[in-house]
């Protein structure tokens, strides 16, 4: 179907039917990661941030193209998982900005639009590497801005950036040796390739995805706080803040008092008695995020800015009452929103006549007192969420290879502590993006401690001091993660060759940092060769965190073979309750 330009209706279709075909291949994108490892997960992180995207865009079709990119593309930054996920978000962002003012698009726009984006999202990272995701945009957008001068078809520009992101894929083996090695394309690539797929099935007008590819999406929630032992110690009466407030100001019908609106001012201002502030604002709306304990208060502050709506109050005290009641943890951590309580169907009584105009009331709220810093981890399993919340851990995201915190999630936990500053550890690789968007985006003073696994963020809380500055403070826990050797072992998922490795399927396999370096049928024998190499002669602290697949038989064994071998090696085991992974090592 020929088309000289796109809307925004164009491009509304376009993202759903690429969120469509993402979903129902993104089994296929997590089959391709790297390592033979059960937790491959490519395909899912970028799964929930195009799903993230889709659905702000979902009903605003009406909108110019300009318009639609950028609710877009605020969709993915929030919905961002996973390093996939942050630069898949990047990648639109720009593209967004290229497109900016614009009704509709030619080819030599849209072209100019994809090329914006390959340069924000390679701005956002610190060390580009080719053969990846990054490399199959690159050679994408460089071929469309050559296409379209010489074709004002956007069907066929989009025709050759998809055949173009595929050939460019079909290369990554030759640019990065371990693609190669281990025979497959980059995954993130791939699920770029199949979103740029459903772009042009869109545009084309080409049917339905086959039955085979029916979409299925995994049974994932968003990352929460791992621990539902710490609302047990918390009393209901000590929320200090009940009402989660949130609202959005319509700016398009401004009140008459005219104030000009000023982000950071609202925010200090809702800060001032209250928490968990997230302000999110683009043309003509505000979203706003609150823990308040004055509603009255936050819209008096709202008000002058223009038109309150979407309005919803729940009362965390009635919540939590409700979530102690609950029969176990597990019930508890699956209690949704509660019916309206006494204390705001009276707000809401009130509510028309607060919304019709009431003059904003001058007031002298209380003195908050933020504590100097506060902590932010991400942890895999219970017992490993606990061992972060007993080392002063104020918030613990479940987290990990298998289901990566949002950039959301991440904005969220920052804005719940009251904290003059705020060190965040992400623990995993895969995290540290998402991790450093959302300390961008808070507005906060944070620091992102870039830990890779859980002994690194172990470690660099270890070395924290309460009475230094946040700089060195930064200085001594990067320097103690680095010291930190770290290990794990899991199964493998499919036969694979590594160098010298010969690894099948069932076999358990050590991995030190991102090298597989030991394979087994037995899992005693991978986690010996594991630590033979781990320790080596300079070895002093060997710390052996246990999660499901192992059993105390198997820990007594391994235990009495590493005191019987390193004799002079301090031993320290803890139940550490993550999936996938039978054991996780550190050595110091």
């Amino acid at each position: 179907m020929s088309k000289r330009f796109i809307s925004g209706a164009d491009f509304a279709a376009m993202v759903s039917q690429g969120a469509r075909v993402l979903a129902a291949k993104a089994d296929h994108v997590n089959a391709l990661n790297v390592f033979p490892v059960p937790d491959g997960d490519t395909g899912t992180n970028m799964d929930l941030t195009m799903s993230a995207g889709a659905k702000e865009l979902a009903g605003r079709s009406a909108e110019g193209l300009g318009r639609s990119a950028e609710v877009f593309s605020k969709g993915l930054l929030m919905g961002a998982r996973g390093n996939s996920g942050v630069i898949l978000s990047q990648l639109f962002r720009g593209f967004a900005r290229g497109l900016g003012g614009l009704d509709e698009a030619n080819a030599e726009q849209l072209a100019t639009a994809l090329q914006q984006g390959v340069n924000m999202a390679y701005k956002a990272v610190v060390k580009p590497v080719e053969g990846t995701i990054l490399t199959v945009a690159k050679e994408a957008a460089k071929h469309a801005v050559a296409i379209a001068r010489r074709t004002p078809d956007v069907t066929a520009l989009m025709d050759e950036v998809h055949r173009k992101a595929g050939e460019a894929l079909a290369r990554t083996p030759q640019q990065l040796p371990v693609l190669k090695q281990v025979g497959v394309v980059d995954s993130g690539g791939q699920g770029l390739v199949y979103i740029y797929e459903g772009f042009l099935m869109a545009l084309s007008g080409a049917d339905e995805l086959d039955p085979e590819y029916a979409p299925i999406r995994p049974a994932a929630t968003a990352a929460r706080p791992a621990i539902g032992a710490a609302q047990a110690r918390l009393a209901t009466a000590d929320i200090r803040y009940p009402y989660d407030m949130e609202f959005v100001i319509d700016r398009r019908r401004q009140s008459a008092s005219g104030i000009r609106f000023d982000e950071q001012l609202l925010r200090r201002s809702l800060a001032k008695d209250g928490d968990s502030v997230v302000v999110i604002a683009d043309e003509d709306r505000i979203k706003v995020h609150v823990h308040s304990s004055k509603p009255g208060d936050v819209f008096n502050l709202a008000l002058p800015y223009g038109e309150l709506t979407d309005i919803h109050i729940l009362n965390m005290r009635d919540q939590h009452r409700e979530l102690l009641g609950a029969a176990s943890a597990d019930d508890a951590a699956a209690v949704a929103a509660i019916p309206v309580g006494d204390a705001e169907r009276e707000l809401a009584d009130a509510l028309p006549e607060l919304l019709a105009g009431s003059p904003v009331q001058e007031r002298t709220p209380q003195a908050h007192e933020l504590a100097p810093y506060g902590m932010i981890g991400v942890a895999m399993g219970e017992g490993i969420g606990r061992i972060f919340l007993d080392n002063s851990v104020d918030v613990v995201l479940s987290g990990g290879q298998t289901m990566n915190p949002s950039t959301e999630d991440f904005v969220q936990a920052i804005e719940s502590l009251s904290a003059a500053h705020i060190f965040l550890l992400p623990n995993n690789g895969n995290i540290i993006l998402a991790a450093q968007q959302a300390a961008e985006l808070s507005g906060r003073s944070v620091t992102v401690i870039e830990t890779k696994t859980i002994p690194q963020g172990l470690a660099a809380l270890l070395a924290f001091r309460d009475d230094e500055t946040p700089e060195r403070n930064a200085a001594y826990m990067r320097q103690a993660g680095e010291q930190v050797r770290s290990g794990q072992v899991t199964k493998a998922v499919r036969d694979t060759v590594l160098g010298e490795l010969i690894i099948s399927e069932g076999d358990y396999i050590g991995i030190e940092e991102k090298t597989i370096v030991a394979a087994a049928p037995q899992l005693q024998t991978a986690c010996r060769d594991l630590l033979q190499r781990m320790i080596g002669d300079d070895g002093e602290l060997l710390t052996v965190l246990t999660g499901e697949g192992s059993d105390e038989r198997e820990t007594a064994e391994l235990e009495q073979w590493a005191r019987a071998t390193f004799p002079e090696l301090e031993l320290e085991i803890h139940q550490g309750g993550q999936p996938l992974y039978p054991y996780v090592f550190a050595v110091e």
